[in-house]
């Protein structure tokens, strides 16, 4: 079966034949994912009134367990955004009050955000159809294939993620 990639590169090898095109095959490809994996995520996520970063906020929150709170800085690094960014998008969770501020116990300036029940409800059932979207994306391969693609796509991050600072 042919796709779009398999075009582009034929395309690039006819009329660029000097060069080695090969990272297309793959990257390309990987990036082409990105972009349905990104309209399906929005669309899961739609369902529930949520915009994709308000899932990345509310499930950093959620996965951190009870009391399913984390530090502004503790949800910047889960997030990857800046501080400006966060401050404004915990204002907009804290108006639809699917997340709250707390005073840190621990620290007389610091704040705590912590998940409400409203906000635990939503991202429990956000997550819940976005699992069911993404299982019907990875259906036409094999339990062996999806591992094993895994474990590609991480030897592939890993050095991303893994970046100090």
């Amino acid at each position: 079966m042919e796709d779009e990639v398999d075009r582009l590169v034929a395309a690039w090898r006819r009329e660029r034949p000097d060069l080695d095109v090969e990272p297309l095959e793959v990257l390309s490809r990987v990036s082409r994912l990105a972009r349905h994996l990104d309209r399906a995520r929005r669309l899961a996520f739609a369902e529930h009134s949520l915009e994709p970063w308000e899932f990345d906020v509310l499930t950093s929150l959620r996965r951190a367990g009870p009391p399913y709170q984390l530090s502004p800085g503790q949800l910047l690094t889960q997030t990857l955004v800046t501080s400006g960014t966060m401050t404004n998008r915990i204002d907009r969770l804290a108006k639809k009050q699917l997340v709250e501020r707390l005073p840190d116990p621990t620290d007389r300036r610091g704040v705590l955000v912590r998940l409400t029940p409203e906000g635990q409800d939503r991202a429990d059932q956000a997550l819940a159809g976005l699992l069911a979207q993404e299982r019907a994306i990875l259906v036409e391969l094999s339990e062996r294939q999806r591992v094993e693609l895994a474990a590609l796509l991480r030897q592939l991050t890993a050095p991303f993620d893994n970046v100090p600072g």
